[in-house]
């Protein structure tokens, strides 16, 4: 069981080393139309993301069709539902595949999904998915996490609501079962979810933890969790997408509309070039503006054997003189020659 600190999907390296690899996520904000499933893929291709994530999934393979109140939601988005009926209008129907990932494909992006079975497994091997993602609701769903590590495809796990302990035996039964690589996601499983409780610290944390990718599943508004979780060392973004909250959609309330996509993309890659490295050099962009820095300038004239003060003598910019810092040392010298106003001062200058 080899832990990583790299995954590679699609020829795509993904760590810390890397810009960060954000995921697009569709879900059911397609309402039941292929079409507009195939025109969210276009949306999404154009905001310049890494990856399009759909779910797969029926509503009889992930829960029952079962009148009992623990199959009903309490509270939230989607207070009073049954699970049932929320996933019979929120699934991408299996017959959609194929034309999904071909248009995504066609587009040049990386296409995958979430399986939440078996039989949606092998529909996404056959589709030759590069990657498979574990919702965090599955996270503690070993057999799962077994049976589609079996693939040979590398895995990400988001781990909303799992303890440090599930965390760990999710990804060792990844990699035990073949995976060859696991990212994990920090991810609050709520919709959407507050900055309050965002603690995208955890991200570090967690890479400290278990030594592979870490990312953030990203439910809360905007796009400043996101850029936080990047400087926190996240090399995974994913985040709910939509062509309009106006439309609805069962995840419209917490998904971004395709600027606010694009503004994301941009903004947690310009926060992961910003982070740069720590160093203490003049860097080549600044070499430039050191002639601007402040240095010693004759402020008055001096004649030829005359005394530098602090009325003849200033620190200003620009920097073509001595360092300010020999400003007390050469005060009480004597000119060696008449100075002109203006002049920068030299050490030739001074008796």
């Amino acid at each position: 069981m080899a832990r990583s600190p790299e995954i590679e999907i699609a020829g795509r390296k993904i760590g810390a080393e890397h810009p960060p690899f954000v995921i697009c996520e569709l879900s059911g904000n397609h309402n039941g139309s292929l079409e507009r499933a195939l025109t969210m893929v276009d949306a999404a291709a154009d905001t310049g993301c890494d990856a399009i994530k759909i779910q797969t999934y029926t509503a009889d393979t992930i829960t029952m069709d079962v009148d009992r109140p623990e199959f009903r939601i309490h509270g939230g988005l989607w207070d009073g539902r049954s699970l049932y009926e929320l996933y019979q209008e929120a699934y991408t129907p299996y017959e959609w595949h194929p034309a999904i990932f071909e248009r995504a494909r066609k587009r040049g992006v990386t296409i995958f999904s979430s399986p939440f079975d078996e039989t949606a497994v092998d529909l996404l091997a056959d589709l030759d998915a590069p990657a498979f993602k574990i919702a965090s609701f599955e996270a503690v769903d070993l057999p799962l996490i077994r049976y589609a590590a079996a693939k040979g495809k590398p895995l990400i796990i988001s781990t909303g609501m799992a303890n440090l302990a599930e965390m760990e035996a999710a990804r060792n039964a990844a990699l035990d079962a073949g995976a060859p690589g696991v990212a994990l996601l920090h991810c609050v499983s709520s919709y959407p979810a507050t900055f309050a409780d965002a603690n995208v610290r955890t991200v570090a944390d967690m890479a400290d933890r278990f030594g592979c990718p870490i990312g953030l599943s990203d439910h809360t508004m905007g796009t400043a969790a996101s850029v936080a979780a990047v400087a926190m060392g996240a090399s995974i973004i994913e985040k709910h997408f939509t062509l309009a909250r106006a439309d609805g959609g069962p995840d419209a309330d917490f998904s971004l509309e395709p600027a606010e996509f694009t503004a994301l993309v941009h903004d947690t890659k310009a926060a992961w070039e910003a982070l740069g490295r720590a160093h203490y050099d003049v860097l080549g962009s600044e070499r430039g503006n050191l002639q601007f820095r402040r240095s010693l300038y004759v402020s008055a004239d001096v004649k030829a054997g005359e005394r530098l003060s602090r009325a003849n003598v200033r620190s200003i910019r620009p920097g073509h003189g001595l360092p300010p810092a020999h400003f007390e040392e050469v005060l009480g010298r004597t000119a060696r020659r008449d100075l002109r106003r203006g002049e920068p001062l030299a050490w030739d200058m001074l008796a």
